[in-house]
């Protein structure tokens, strides 16, 4: 299948742009889909194009070493030549051990040799392709600020490693997850689902959003939330989008609908009742779940237009620091390191920031009668949260109650954009957001809130001195 190119352009401020021509190859998900950043200035794109070769290179150490050979023919021309020196390796090996103690020695010693070439080989590699990342990053424009970033990333993720390590056991062992759940034709139309212990009933839906800045979203990322509620008599379904190249706001908003639309459909086979399907989103999920909610109540206004699942299957909708006005986000991202051009191309161009901006278009004319078909909204936000700033949260619902929508904004003093989602989850004990989604959740059950007000309290998965570390140095 021929590759599908994005275009993205960059606007910069001023009159100097970054010029650039960076084919990007999605290899894990889709090879199919690549990267076009197109400029008109020659002399960057002629410093560009001599790292080409280079880059050539680690395109393919990286389709070699991760792609499967049914991922696409040629990179599977260049396993299965692995596959078979390998073999030959192997048979080699085995065949001079069958000649004498003196011959497996000297194997021994070869195969020794040759494991020492292979680690010496993966670290001059690791090291080029950690170079080129840098160079990637500095010619995107993402030069120290991202990079100071991603080490403070890394750090964070260090510090909370021992939480994530026992989230991730119960994520890949526990019976009551299913992983991977094919919801359309996309590489990334999965969704997870988490299952309560008990099966007495149908039992109350959460059709979870993950967050990621639409570059690094993954719906994994929503495994802890999925767990606690789990915990609770809830089941959760954390839906997979494509992001950042491989695909823009639109296509995010498509996968999210399709996904919402499985679980409208389909969830009554695990369990589910489709009468009580709650629909939440955390950061930029946050954001894309708004998007698809809105974008679906006008669909289902509109004359002609097909629909697989309907907004008045939503019982409520749940943002957790969420952004909803695009423009007034675009110079605060700019600011803290998501650059404005390439904020722009994730969505779609500056053209396009109305349309994917929700507390803007609720207050169209045009749109009063889809607006009307929404769902109660709830917002939750933290009041230290720099990343989106709690007012993203507090405009959207004043806007939301000013055109008739049922809204509320909840702020927790002193929390920032982490510690809602997973500090305090990790703290174990008493949550606060938590415990108010579960209220709203089984508002109308007695017998629920009866096993809420007993439930014993979550336990402790990351020692609080470095929560509090971890803490100061989020890059969120």
């Amino acid at each position: 299948m021929p590759s599908q190119i994005l275009p993205v352009t960059h606007h910069h401020r001023g009159t100097e742009a970054a010029a650039m021509l960076i084919k990007a190859e999605i290899e894990r998900d889709d090879p199919t889909t690549s990267l076009l950043i197109s400029s008109e200035y020659e002399d960057v794109e002629k410093a560009i194009t001599s790292i080409k070769p280079v880059l050539s290179r680690t395109s393919s150490y990286n389709n070699n070493n991760i792609t499967s050979p049914n991922d696409s023919p040629g990179l599977g021309n260049c396993y299965q030549q692995r596959r078979r020196r390998s073999a030959s390796d192997n048979s080699l090996s085995s065949l001079s051990g069958s000649n004498g103690s003196g011959a497996a020695s000297s194997a021994g010693g070869s195969r020794r040799h040759s494991f020492s070439k292979d680690v010496g080989r993966a670290a001059a590699e690791t090291f080029l392709v950690t170079r080129l990342s840098f160079k990637l990053l500095r010619y995107l424009g993402v030069g120290y600020r991202w990079i100071v970033r991603f080490l403070a990333l890394g750090c964070y993720s260090l510090l909370l490693l021992p939480g994530f390590i026992q989230v991730g056991c119960h994520y890949f062992f526990s019976s009551q997850v299913r992983r991977g759940i094919v919801y359309g034709d996309q590489p990334r139309n999965r969704l997870d689902l988490y299952f309560p212990k008990s099966s007495d009933g149908p039992k109350p839906v959460v059709a979870f959003i993950t967050g990621g800045a639409w570059i690094i979203g993954y719906k994994a990322w929503g495994s802890l939330l999925g767990q606690q509620l789990s915990e609770r008599d809830i089941i959760v379904a954390c839906i997979d989008y494509r992001n950042f190249p491989q695909g823009t706001i639109k296509d995010m908003v498509k996968d999210a609908s399709q996904g919402i639309s499985f679980v409208c459909n389909n969830i009554s086979e695990y369990g589910g009742d489709p009468d009580r399907i709650y629909l939440m989103g955390q950061s930029a999920g946050a954001h894309i779940a708004a998007c698809t909610l809105l974008e679906q109540a006008i669909k289902e206004t509109g004359e002609g237009e097909s629909t697989t699942w309907s907004v008045s299957q939503i019982r409520a909708y749940f943002g957790l620091s969420g952004g909803y006005n695009l423009f007034d986000l675009v110079d605060h991202f700019h600011s803290r390191g998501l650059y404005r051009s390439i904020f722009l191309s994730i969505m779609d161009g500056e053209e396009s920031l109305r349309q994917y901006s929700p507390e803007v278009l609720v207050q169209d004319p045009n749109t009063r009668h889809a607006v009307s078909l929404l769902p109660p909204i709830i917002l939750f936000h933290g009041t230290a949260d720099y990343s989106i700033p709690a007012d993203a949260s507090k405009n959207f619902a004043n806007t939301l109650q000013r055109v008739g929508v049922r809204a509320e904004s909840i702020l927790y003093e002193g929390k920032t954009h982490t510690d809602l989602f997973l500090q305090d989850p990790m703290r174990g004990g008493k949550d606060d957001m938590f415990e108010d989604i579960v209220a709203i959740i089984h508002a109308d059950d007695q017998e629920a809130r009866a096993k809420d007000a007993v439930a014993p309290p979550r336990r402790r998965l990351v020692p609080e001195f470095m929560l509090k570390l971890a803490r100061s140095i989020s890059p969120f």
